[in-house]
């Protein structure tokens, strides 16, 4: 099968299309032929090794010390259940499926074994492949992180980066919980973003958003752009502040955890199982929530994609069409 293949950490040009040897099935799981994948700024990471400092170490031995131990990226994908094992009993061949690869990677391909009782499910009924592919990680993150919070009806949100995967979707899914939602982005972006249903929408290039005099319940930093400062003076005493990108606190987080009654919810991976991929499902599917895709490009296309996505301006996501003619 055909794979977009990486064996040192760089710029986009260390991704290869090559041939490799097509994964077969252990018995507990699916084969998927996989139609559509994205490219996401964890993908970014990983490819470039951009990480924190403190994080040098520890990510060097999870991803590799000298050269990647997964060469194949790709954290999300759809597609069509190919063959199943022996002791599969939630799928059959022929099912429409997406799923979340986050920690085996493995998108980059024509073909991915995944586990039945991981982070897979059937394809909401009314989307694309493609629109499929960009649920798994940007949803599932903003989902877990809302009820991590648990946001409530009635609660005042703020989401920064609100235009970008998680926050496209950090908007949509607050307010199906209720909440009256302010989304901050660039001018280019404010359409899309009420178009998403944000009550209100600040543009940050014109406005700073800590000189709105509101006081928000949640404060949701998708982009880890904003000021902890800044955020803090919004926040209400109780309220909570996610940072769905920053794994540590620094020193002023820890002071105001120890000073305040704000509670602070940082990075972390959300557990790998497909009952927040149903529940995202169904909202897609009743039409709570739309997928935003900024781009889409052709497999043999992927370095272009990455170049950028690494920019850091996409709006919502990017995809990579692995199988040309894909299906809806």
């Amino acid at each position: 099968m055909k794979a977009i293949v990486y064996t040192k950490y760089g710029p986009p040009d260390v991704l290869q299309l090559k041939e490799v040897e097509k994964p077969t099935p252990k018995e507990n799981e699916i084969l998927v032929k996989i139609i559509a994948t994205t490219v996401t700024v964890a993908d970014i990471r990983a490819r470039s090794f951009t990480v924190p400092p403190v994080f040098w170490l520890p990510a060097r031995i999870t991803l590799g010390l000298r050269q990647p131990k997964k060469e194949i990226l790709g954290m999300e994908l759809a597609g069509e259940v190919e063959s199943v094992g022996k002791d599969v009993k939630r799928f059959k061949e022929g099912d429409q499926v997406f799923a979340a690869s986050l920690m085996g990677f493995g998108a980059y391909a024509e073909y991915k074994c995944l586990p039945e009782d991981g982070p897979v499910t059937l394809k909401p009924s009314n989307v694309t492949f493609e629109e499929a592919a960009a649920i798994p990680i940007g949803a599932r993150t903003a989902l877990y992180f809302l009820r991590k919070a648990n946001i409530q009806s009635g609660q005042k949100l703020l989401v920064y980066g609100a235009s970008g995967s998680v926050g496209s979707y950090a908007v949509q899914i607050a307010k199906y919980f209720g909440a009256t939602v302010t989304g901050v982005c660039s001018t280019s972006n404010i359409e899309l973003v009420k178009s998403l249903g944000a009550d209100k929408v600040i543009d940050y290039t014109r406005d700073n958003f800590s000189d709105s005099g509101e006081s928000y319940d949640v404060i949701f930093e998708a982009v880890n752009k904003s000021s902890f400062s800044a955020c803090m003076k919004l926040l209400k005493k109780d309220g909570t502040y996610i940072n769905c990108t920053e794994p540590l606190p620094d020193a002023k987080m820890l002071w105001t955890q120890l000073t305040s009654s704000k509670k602070l919810v940082l990075s972390r991976n959300s557990p790998e199982t497909s009952e927040a991929l149903n529940f995202l499902k169904e909202l897609v599917e009743t039409g709570k929530l739309k997928v935003v895709i900024d781009r889409s490009y052709a497999f043999d296309e992927i370095v272009e994609a990455h170049r950028y996505v690494e920019k850091g301006h996409k709006k919502g996501n990017v995809v990579i069409n692995v199988e040309q003619n894909n299906k809806s």
